[in-house]
Formats: C-alpha cells, structure tokens, sequence
C-alpha cells in the first residue's frame, strides 16, 4: 500500500476525483454531501493496475479549513495535487503547494479536473511550471474528467509509477502515529486513525500516548476496512485501544513505541521561506496531524528558536511547517535541527548559538551531537532521533563505545576530564595532605559530572580507587610527619604495648586528631576511643596473654595481667569481645574464645 494525500483549490474536483477512482465515498459528513463541500478528511483506496493499493486521504480545498488539510497532509508522503481545467491556478493551489512544499514533499501527480469543461493546456501549463519551483519538481500531469471517467486509467498508470518510485519504508523504526481521527465503536471502545509512516503495529503491542504516563494497548487491527493482526508501514490503520477513554486522545496526539521518542516544548529550527526576523512572535507550527501555537525567536537569518504550548514528540530532521492563521499565510518550512537545545541565558548566548546552527543540516550526527553535548546517554540519544548503533553494510559503526553504563563521551573531552580529574586529585592531596584521596563525589561535583559511575570510569593507574576516595596507588603510606610521630611512638612504648600515650603526650608526639585518623587508616596505630590509641600488633599480643590467665577472667585480672589501666583495658576487652577474640560472661568476666 501506499498512502496520497489530495491537495487543491476548493471545488475544483478532488473529491470527486477520488470518488471516480475508489468507487468510494470520501465526504463523511452528512453536511459534506448537503454542501458538496469537503470540510474534514476523507479516506478512500482503490487498487491500481499493477495490484498494488493506493490509500487517499482527501482533504478540504477552502481556506478556512486550512488547518484540517494540513493534519491530512502532514504525515503523508506522496500527494495529488488537483487543478481544474476551467478555473486554472487559484489561491488555495498556492497555499497548498506552499504547504507540500514547506513539508518537504517529494513526490506526487498532478490531475488537472474538468477536462470536459475547457482546453486542459493552460491549467496544466501554469500548474507544472508553479510545482516545478518547489520540492516536488516536475511532476507528471495527466488530464481527467471525473464525470466521463475519461483520462481515469492513465491517472492509474501515473499513480503505479509513483508508488514504485517512493522510497521503501522504515518498517523497523519506531512507531509515531500521528492521530487524525477519534471516535467510539459499540463494543470495542476507543479508535483512532492515521498514516502509519514508518515502523509496525501488531495487536496486542503496548504503546505510549505522547505527553500522558499511562501506557495503551492495541486491541485491534484495521487497514482498509480489514482485520489485521499487524500492519507495517506505509498505510492508513485504525487502532482499536483496549481501555483508553475516548476523551484521552484527539486529532494531533500521536501514538508511540515506547521510550523512544523526546517530548519536548523548545526546539531549534531552521526555516525556509520568509526571513526569520520578518517572522511575528507567534505563529502556529503543523507537525503531523498536530496544530500547536509557539513563540518564535529568532536567532539567526534563517535559524529560530521556538516554544511550543504544548509538548510534542519530535526528531532531529522532522519536517513541520509554520503557519500565520491571522493572515492565512505559509510563513514557511522548518527542519528541526536541535530537540534538546541548551537554555539562552547569558548575554550573546543567542548569536553563538545561531553560529553552532549554521553547521547543522537537520540530518542526525552522532559524532557532531557528542562534541556539542560532550556527555549524554546512549537513550536519549535515541529518543532524539540520533542512531547509536552499528548499521549492517556501512563503512565502520555509526555508534560509540559507552564510556560508563550507556554513557557516551566526546573523545576529546573524556580525555580532557581524566587530566583535570588527575589535576583535582592531585591539588587535593596537597591540600590536604593527612586525607587518603579525594572524596569520589567531590570530584563529580568539580567535574560537573552528573554520574559518580563516570568518576569511576575515569581513573587509571598511578590513581585507584579505594573506600569511596581517589588517590595515588600508595595513598596509605604515611605523610613524613606522621611516619615520624608513629615512629617515636613505637620507640617509647614498644617495650610496653599495652601502655597508650595520655592526650597532652600525643599532642607533644605530635599526634592531633588528623594526624591519628591517617595512621589509623594506614593501619600504623589502632584506635580504642577518643585519644586512646595502641600500636597494631597489640591485640593480638592482648589475645595471648589473657589466654595464659585461668579462664574466665575478670577485668582487674585483664588488667594486671596487661600491665596497663583500666583507661586502656575497657576499651582493649570490648574491642576484643566485638572481634569474637573473648566472650563476656553474664557475671560480666570474660573467657578467650579458642
């Protein structure tokens, strides 16, 4: 299947067109056929001499349903681009062709109607001669009447030639359908149509309403009036949800896989057609079947910043279109170059900003979003549009190797963090010199790294991690001066282990609190309690000699036996019961735990 959207002047046949190539009424409402006026869009498909199925969304021609015609059109990629023969070019085929053009729209037919009613030439004429200057360019014409039925078969023909000139779809991107109709079925709930322009849809699939947390579920499958159990691009679907109320979603919402697209408010742009400092400070912007008012600030000749009311999904290189309802008018075409675009805050922020944009063309760049972001996550990433991964048949990967998790890294800047990393390590042990390293979220912070496992990943040898702290491979070895201290230390009380030097003595040692915790820490003194500290070996030395005491023994006999004071003895005897060296008794004396 593929999918053509008309696009024409009120009243110059594009529903009668189509009406003679489906046998399929399109106008839906009964207000339609009373006027015989198309207001809303109409569906209808035929099948083409070739077997293939043409799908039409039809959509109306007067000005004031302009918005309703861009829904239709928005997420198609082919048109039929109507003109009658007896009336030739008209306001509404310029503002149509405007719109196409503004899309992007590559492909299509031109039809020129009322064939039977005047010379087809010159409609025909001005007709290409106006498509030519657009995205579109030549395009075939063919002359019909859809009331003789005369040139009908070589429209077909035209159309055959279109489908198998299209692009092949995306079947296995992620879906973005973006919802044209909503309304209710007796019996089966919720149902919503669109243009499934890429991925594939299966019953049973579970999907995400954009800009709502809960998920939504297809019940079932429609394509062309049929039953499906799945549907792959390109085609017109209806999905029936299973418990999704009717009031939850409407014409402009779109269903997505989930996780795999950005919603977002702000996006940088750039514009074709009216010069970006002409623009007004509002517009409306057409995406998909969305209509969404925004602000516009331009940044530079052809660059703009726009706020959306409203978050959408959106990708790096969507095409949308903004349009000025007030004046009727097709400002112009933008391509979305940037979905999660930095905050302007600074003075000249928005002039380096616009110079960043001159070097971006809308198509997704890994290489070029990770030099602008320097660190992002692979899945964001992703939910912008921007491909991570390695595509069979290319030259090399259009993927990077994770730095941490799904972290991605600039090259060039993952390299300048390490050396910073080991300049901030480096100033922090002369700082402070006593400490075993620098506090792992300290450095996160004067990184400015969202992640601690980032830190992580970024230390190499001579530096290690160890307890929480980064520092050099030999961070226990102790400071000179307290090397010194422990020294003096172990010589004055060596002989007697079980002696801890008295608080004045450790200052006069030159022992303060600092300068304790980084001996302790490096294993060259043991701490009992505040101020009370022995050398390292004393505990297992203590172990021997209460052994040799008669068991259970009691805390003077510790004691005496240690030849130390009770200041010492009730921490050493509690430190041991902890480390199951000694068991204390209910009568409070103690035995060693062989």
């Amino acid at each position: 299947m593929f999918v053509v959207a008309t696009a024409g002047h009120v009243d110059h046949g594009k529903s009668t067109l189509v009406r003679a190539l489906t046998g399929m009424e399109p106008d839906r409402w009964a207000e339609e056929r009373r006027r015989g006026m198309t207001i809303d869009l109409g569906f209808a498909w035929t099948t083409l001499p070739s077997g293939g199925t043409v799908a039409f969304v039809d959509v109306p021609g007067h000005e004031r349903f302009v918005p309703n015609m861009l829904a239709g059109v928005g997420p198609v990629p082919a048109a039929l681009i109507v003109v009658a023969a007896d009336e030739g070019w008209m306001p509404q085929s310029a503002e149509h062709l405007a719109a196409l053009d503004a899309l992007g729209v590559a492909y299509g037919v031109l039809a020129v109607t009322r064939a039977d009613l005047a010379d087809p030439g010159p409609a025909m004429a001005r007709a290409r001669a106006e498509i030519a200057a657009t995205s579109l360019g030549a395009v075939p014409a063919v002359a019909v009447s859809g009331r003789t039925g005369a040139g009908l078969p070589e429209l077909r023909a035209a159309l055959d030639r279109l489908a198998a000139g299209l692009p092949a779809p995306a079947v296995d991107d992620p879906v973005r359908l973006w919802v044209d109709r909503s309304f209710t079925v007796r019996g089966s709930g919720t149902v919503v149509t669109g243009t499934l322009g890429a991925g594939r849809l299966r019953v049973g699939d579970a999907l995400e309403l954009a800009g709502a947390d809960e998920p939504v579920r297809v019940r079932g499958l429609h394509c062309l009036g049929e039953a499906r159990t799945e549907a792959a691009a390109v085609a017109r679907v209806a999905v029936n949800l299973r418990g999704t109320p009717r009031d939850r979603l409407g014409r402009g919402d779109a269903l997505l896989t989930p996780g795999r697209f950005h919603h977002t408010d702000l996006v940088d742009v750039r514009l074709a057609g009216d010069p970006a400092a002409d623009l007004p400070a509002t517009l409306t912007l057409h995406v998909g079947s969305a209509a969404v008012p925004v602000r516009v600030r331009p940044l530079g000749a052809d660059t703009v910043r726009l706020r959306l009311a409203r978050p959408l999904p959106l990708l790096v290189g969507d095409r949308a279109l903004l349009r000025d309802p007030g004046r009727h008018h097709v400002s112009g075409g933008v391509r979305v170059l940037d979905v999660a675009p930095p905050p302007l805050a600074r003075r000249g922020a928005a002039a380096a900003r616009a110079q960043v944009l001159t070097e971006l063309d809308g198509r997704p760049d890994l290489a070029g979003e990770l030099r602008r972001r320097r660190l992002i996550r692979a899945g964001a990433l992703l939910r912008m549009g921007v491909p991570v991964h390695v595509e069979p048949g290319r030259h090399g990967p259009v993927g990077a190797q994770p730095v941490a998790g799904d972290w991605l890294a600039d090259p060039a800047y993952w390299g300048r963090l390490g050396e910073r990393l080991t300049e901030e390590v480096a100033r922090h042990a002369r700082e402070h010199p006593l400490e075993p390293g620098m506090p792992v979220d300290a450095l996160r912070q004067r990184l400015a790294l969202p992640d601690r496992v980032l830190v992580e990943a970024l230390v190499r040898a001579p530096l290690r991690i160890h307890a929480g702290r980064v520092g050099a491979a030999n961070a226990d070895a102790l400071p000179e001066p307290v090397a010194l201290a422990v020294r003096r230390v172990r010589a004055e009380y060596g002989d007697r282990p079980f002696r801890a030097p008295e608080a004045d003595r450790l200052v006069d040692l030159g022992l303060g609190p600092r300068e304790i915790g980084a001996a302790v820490r490096a294993g060259a003194l043991l701490r009992l309690a505040d101020n009370v500290v022995l050398l390292p070996d004393a505990l297992d030395d203590a172990v021997r000699v209460l052994a040799g005491l008669p068991q259970p023994f009691t805390l003077s006999a510790a004691r005496q036996a240690l030849d130390t004071t009770r200041r010492v003895a009730v921490p050493l005897l509690e430190l041991l019961d902890r480390r199951g060296a000694t068991r204390r008794l209910p009568d409070d004396a103690r035995i060693v735990v062989t």
